[in-house]
């Protein structure tokens, strides 16, 4: 086994590694990364999301440790030896190697400016950085950042949400100057200030002056003015890690970057360079859509491929203080004799432009400030003919049409991951691709930044390939189909719906997808007459089957505030019964192994203390989790608690096409997690932002900031119409996340229906939540008055009062935990059924 050595562990030295070892089945490498930061590779594309509650786990890549891979973090290599072929870090560690891969990444640039290196001046890279900004943030009222790029808008974003006032400060004519023209510029530069950002363009700055206390307190633009600051941001580029390199002899850049060859190969045969490290044929990349790339080169090298690194498509599309601005091509038109279409809707809020070829035939780049949907279509066409008139590709109608079949297999979709048209149709035909997740899972495509999800539905309905909306054989129409036809009709059966919309008797994916239909539009109690027989075995029985037979009992605790009386009852009920008991991720006390010929017993101990259901078996609404707030917490900005409570008391029962979560933290650090959640609230000093489509399980998502700065009234109504907006438009077991993904428009388009009301249906809505509010009664109680509910729970229906003998515990750690099942010489009976 050789010896592979990774100097850098961010987001391209992860990817190397990530990809080496999808490749490398007869593990021909044996891989050591050194990364300098103190924890392993992150998301730094989503650093700014870090502001937005992510945590840094969040953030994390994860750890690829494992037999064939050690990962050193929080230690720094400080020589190289080529001739001894070592690397010796800070610790004193040597490390040998058979190849080694230098991505050292970048470091921020500092301009020599006097008082750069005051007290409150920072830099935006690290996550470390970030918390520095966060520290100083709190005895700031206004930050200036030096530098009007994508990452100085998105660190003067990151101001906003701390709370300071933010300046921006651009020494070229107007912002993004890398990516976008003066016309682009212009209307970001409008777009920014109308969100309460000022901006002063064509600025230099001359000096960071000090206050009594000797931190950062003005700064002195070359004209003379003085902008107060009580902290100063530097994001005015970056500069290659090439150092090691350099000081080994390496080959550098003349404007620095350790020089590489097409097979990311330096001066040393036995060392490659990637990322924003490497400099190839005189260009340092600072995306990292061409680090990846090279990681990907370097890869392959490493097992004996061919694999080349020619340059890289540099495109970007960005949502930067919720503006998007999209660039690609040669956006600033440099060919020679090239010519321009252009768009400038100041009014609408949008700016579109076209550059193409002296014939106006060939698409060479483009501009796309305010309106970027269209880029999805147009990046990949760079240096294709245009199918029609180029007008109309940049106007709302004309972009609209045009899709994936006016593309050549030769078109880059994915220009993160480098997926051609040709790759993802190849996927759809030989490997079986048949939805947007089997393309991602074959090609890589759409996992990164995900602009190009569009494009992917365009290809699958291009090769022909229709997603069926049937809920199942037995109907033809989608849940929210059916759901409108209950609405429509009155329905307030199964039974009368499938014999008027669909065929046959039904099954187990229809007749519970029916009951929630059925109970989400106000059908009563569950188990009333022939709802009872729809539910699946948890709703059937209002508790989580175990998988010892017993059920679990989860009362509701809103926001995780309960008292010492309740927390008495809920011990005591759990050692009369001999239940296990274990506090929740959701701030709940769950009770296992309750027999069901117990479950009412117990429900009536609960109810008569005061609790309620916690719906811990339902479709619905599951828990409300909270931080302390401002009522215990030095940090706290609103009563994260109060809000928690007032929002679980208000959602509770809600039946949805899959569960629910929520969690409202008080302030930006972000304690409840809220961004895990389907909808997550986060204090501000403003009021509270909103999050949407944030959940766990298989497929983890962060939800996404939906609307922020609300007031407490406006938040409940934006929540009310986008919880009964999902309601009405999901599929069956359809979690918000991939509720949201799945929509045309995604997020933006949930925002415009939830907080602009473009299908004018918020009233409707807000409506339809009121009634599910005056309506909920406690589902527990609900059996406990009704004696033919009450029957249902008996294990065996001709012997009540019998328990399963099948059943049986064992003791760990003082508590009851399911033993080894009895062997009586029969089958175990199931709930309902009799001995014989």
């Amino acid at each position: 086994m050789e010896e592979l050595v990774v100097i850098g562990n961010g987001m391209v030295g992860h990817r190397l590694v990530e990809a080496l070892h999808d490749r490398d089945s007869d593990h021909r490498w044996h891989v050591t990364v050194v990364g300098e930061e103190p924890r392993t590779a992150y998301d730094r594309v989503a650093l700014s999301s870090y502001f937005d509650g992510a945590s840094a786990q969040d953030l994390s890549l994860g750890d690829l440790s494992g037999p064939h891979v050690d990962v050193h973090v929080g230690e720094r290599a400080t020589a190289l030896d080529r001739d001894a072929r070592t690397v010796t870090t800070a610790s004193g560690r040597t490390l040998g190697y058979d190849r080694l891969v230098l991505a050292t990444g970048s470091t921020p640039f500092v301009p020599p400016v006097p008082g750069h290196d005051l007290p409150g001046c920072h830099v935006y890279r690290t996550i470390e950085d970030l918390d520095a900004i966060t520290a100083s943030a709190r005895h700031a009222r206004t930050g200036v950042v030096i530098g009007g790029g994508l990452l100085g808008l998105e660190a003067a974003n990151a101001l906003r949400l701390l709370g300071v006032e933010a300046h921006v400060v651009e020494l070229a004519p107007h912002l993004m100057p890398a990516q976008i023209d003066e016309g682009a510029g212009g209307l970001l530069r409008r777009l920014v200030t109308d969100l309460g950002v000022h901006i002063h363009t064509g600025a230099a700055s001359t000096a960071v002056e000090a206050g009594a206390d000797g931190r950062v307190r003005n700064l002195l633009l070359g004209d003379g003015t003085r902008l107060d600051a009580d902290l100063v941001v530097f994001s005015v580029g970056i500069r290659p890690r090439d150092d090691l390199a350099r000081a080994a002899g390496l080959r550098v850049g003349e404007r620095g970057g350790i020089v590489i060859d097409d097979t990311c190969t330096t001066s040393d045969t036995r060392i490659h360079a990637i990322g924003e490290a490497a400099a190839h044929r005189g260009t340092v990349y600072g995306l990292i859509a061409p680090g990846n790339a090279m990681a990907e080169v370097v890869a392959d090298r490493l097992l004996g491929g061919g694999a080349t690194f020619t340059g890289a498509d540099t495109s970007t599309k960005l949502k930067l203080l919720g503006v998007d601005v999209a660039s690609f091509g040669d956006a600033h038109g440099r060919a020679d004799d090239c010519l321009d279409v252009v768009v400038n809707d100041a009014a609408g809020g949008r700016y579109a432009k076209l550059v193409l070829s002296d014939d106006a035939t060939t698409l060479l780049g483009g501009i796309l400030v305010g309106d970027a949907s269209a880029y999805a279509t147009l990046r990949p066409m760079v240096g294709s003919p245009l199918p029609g008139d180029p007008l109309t590709l940049i106007t709302p109608e004309g972009g609209a049409a045009l899709g994936a079949d006016a593309l050549p297999d030769s078109a880059q979709i994915c220009s993160c991951n480098a997926v051609t048209k040709g790759a993802l149709t190849e996927a759809v035909h030989t490997q079986g691709a048949c939805d947007v997740a089997g393309l991602k899972a074959c090609t890589r495509a759409g996992t990164s930044c995900g602009s190009c999800v569009p494009m992917l539905k365009q290809i699958l309905s291009q090769a022909g390939i229709e997603q069926s909306k049937a809920l199942c054989e037995h109907f033809t129409q989608s849940r929210a189909e059916l759901l409108e036809t209950v609405r429509a009709t009155g329905t307030t059966t199964f039974s009368a719906l499938i014999e008027n919309h669909g065929t046959g008797q039904g099954c187990d994916i229809c007749k519970p997808a029916v009951a929630s239909i059925l109970a989400s539009l106000g059908g009563g109690h569950i188990l009333d007459g022939e709802q009872a027989t729809l539910q699946d075995t948890n709703d059937r029985y209002l508790a989580n089957m175990q998988r010892n037979g017993t059920y679990s009992v989860v009362p509701r605790i809103p926001g995780g505030e309960i008292t010492p009386d309740k927390l008495i009852v809920i011990g005591e009920v759990a050692r009369d019964f001999q239940l296990y008991t274990k506090i929740t991720g959701g701030q709940r006390i769950d009770l296992f192994g309750a027999r069901l010929e117990q479950l009412p017993a117990i429900w009536t101990r609960l109810v008569e203390a005061g609790f309620e259901s916690g719906h811990a078996y339902g479709k619905s609404l599951r828990t409300v989790k909270s931080c302390v707030g401002t009522t215990w917490c030095r940090y706290g900005v609103q009563d994260s608690v109060g809000l928690a409570i007032r929002l679980e008391e208000r959602y509770r029962g809600l039946r949805s096409p899959h569960k629910l979560k929520s969690a409202v933290s008080g302030c930006a650090r972000e304690c409840a997690e809220a961004r895990s959640k389907d909808f997550g609230i986060i204090a501000t000093d403003q009021g509270w932002n909103l999050y949407v489509g944030g959940n766990g399980g298989f497929t983890p998502r962060h939800a996404e900031l939906l609307a922020s700065d609300l007031d407490e009234e406006t938040l409940i109504r934006y929540i009310d119409r986008f919880l009964m907006f999902y309601i009405r438009t999901a599929d069956r077991l359809q979690r918000t996340a991939p509720w949201i993904e799945a929509m045309d428009g995604g997020l933006d388009h949930v925002r415009d229906v939830v907080v602009h009301d473009t299908l004018g249906i918020a009233e409707e809505l807000e409506a339809a939540m009121e009634r599910h509010v005056h309506s909920y009664t406690d589902e527990w109680a609900a059996v406990l008055a009704d004696p033919a509910k009450l029957a249902r729970f008996e294990s065996f229906a001709n012997a009540p009062g019998t328990p399963d003998p099948t059943i049986s515990f064992t003791t760990t750690r003082d508590q009851p935990v399911p033993g080894a099942a009895l062997d009586l010489g029969m089958p175990a009976p199931r709930p309902q059924e009799a001995t014989r």
